[in-house]
């Protein structure tokens, strides 16, 4: 590095950055790897099988669909790889299909070896989603066959709904519209891609001094579950009842809405377009989504004069369940984690919390939020097929006990 000055310097070495202007780092007991890996690119094109009028595109948004190919002519073959490898056991598949004449069709799903099938296919037509029958699901070993109506008007078939990065801007500046006085939008940067990281700051009158609430949702692209919740609870923060309003008045949230901008887009499984799971570098921000997500509130508490309380991470998996650090006694807010689950248990019906709790030895989110912040750190994770109903309502009242306890939290601690 001979010759270089300290500002040149800094866009070479990760130290320098944070030596220079950056965040600390956070130190894990199991670091993780995080520095960027190959990707294979999708071709991106439609797919003719002419001698039986069958055709599938992935030229969209969040499209994943990596070969297809006849194998008789009834039933295509449908290829989906990841972005790379290694990569968690989530093959995520969407591709838009037609033919020329109505006709029944199967599609028998390839992923490479050592990978399972994992979500239930959904099927958008006419700008309607639903969950095909499970009548019209059948099961050979590891392969899995699907059956469906085709005709001339293209439906999409996919692994969750489709939510790309436009989708995303179009939800929340709907929500934002009208509420000035409560919310701002900002960016916290750009993605490897240079697609914006959108951010809202929310509060009401003066934000210095007030304690901070940090929601994120999407650092995986297809955990579409999560990232209702996340809407859900924010659409009740900002609802303008006198809860809300009392909130927002002595605290300050950050919320960002699409961690993982280029992953949704593309389509990927779990990675962003620098090939790492950004859920792992909570640590040493190698990815510039993570770090500049990371600077974006360091520098937001430094410029309030503010300490961070509370981060919700909301993702996917097979079932509904929070992840919890087990240290809780030194935190912001001791006793949050279980008042907090008592009122949502006591106010949803029917409602049992399922919690797994252990400090994270590898950097995630919550391990960050713990041991960078003292903070209290969650991920919020909802079933892949939670009932949107059901999320909406889980929402809801997620965001106004959480509200309820932390207006009384010095009470309770």
């Amino acid at each position: 590095m001979r010759g270089l000055g300290p500002k040149l310097y800094c866009l070479f070495s990760f130290v320098a950055i944070v030596n220079c202007s950056g965040p600390k780092s956070v130190v894990f007991k199991t670091p993780v790897d995080t520095s960027s890996k190959p990707i294979t690119y999708q071709e991106k094109k439609t797919y003719e099988l002419l001698d039986v009028d069958v055709f599938a595109s992935n030229e969209f948004d969040g499209a994943r669909l990596n070969g297809f190919e006849k194998i008789n002519d009834s039933t295509a073959l449908v290829v989906i790889n990841p972005e790379n490898t290694p990569i968690n056991n989530s093959p995520y598949y969407a591709f838009k299909t037609w033919s020329k004449h109505p006709k029944s069709f199967n599609f028998t799903f390839k992923y490479p070896i050592g990978f399972k099938h994992r979500y239930i296919p959904k099927i958008e037509k006419n700008n309607i989603w639903s969950i095909i029958d499970s009548t019209s699901i059948f099961k050979n070993d590891s392969l899995v066959t699907i059956k469906v109506s085709l005709s001339p008007t293209p439906q999409t078939i996919a692994a969750q709904e489709l939510q790309s990065s436009s989708d995303v801007k179009y939800w929340y500046t709907q929500l934002i519209s009208g509420k000035s006085d409560k919310v701002r939008l900002n960016s916290a940067g750009k993605s490897i891609l240079g697609r914006d990281l959108p951010v809202l700051n929310i509060y009401k009158g003066n934000p210095d001094k007030k304690e901070l609430i940090v929601l994120i949702t999407r650092q995986h692209p297809p955990e579409v579950t999560g990232y209702y919740a996340f809407q859900s609870i924010l659409e009740t923060i900002l609802n303008n009842t006198e809860l809300s309003n009392q909130f927002l008045s002595n605290y300050q949230i950050i919320a960002f809405p699409i961690m993982n901008p280029d992953g949704v887009d593309l389509g990927h499984w779990r990675h962003n377009s620098g090939g790492v799971d950004m859920n792992r570098d909570w640590s040493v921000y190698n990815q510039p989504e993570i770090l500049q997500a990371v600077t974006y509130i360091e520098r937001t508490l430094k410029k309030t004069k503010s300490k961070l309380i509370l981060g919700l991470d909301f993702h996917s998996t097979w079932y509904d369940i929070f992840y919890t650090n087990e240290d809780r006694e030194t935190t912001t807010m001791p006793n949050f984690i279980n008042n907090w689950f008592t009122a949502l248990e006591s106010n949803i019906p029917n409602y049992k919390v399922n919690e797994a709790s252990a400090n994270s030895d590898k950097p995630t989110s919550k391990g960050w939020l713990l041991n960078g912040h003292n903070a209290v750190g969650i991920t919020y994770e909802i079933g892949d097929q939670t009932p949107k109903e059901d999320i909406k309502i889980f929402g809801e009242i997620s965001a106004e006990e959480m509200m309820k306890i932390i207006l009384t939290k010095n009470n309770n601690n």
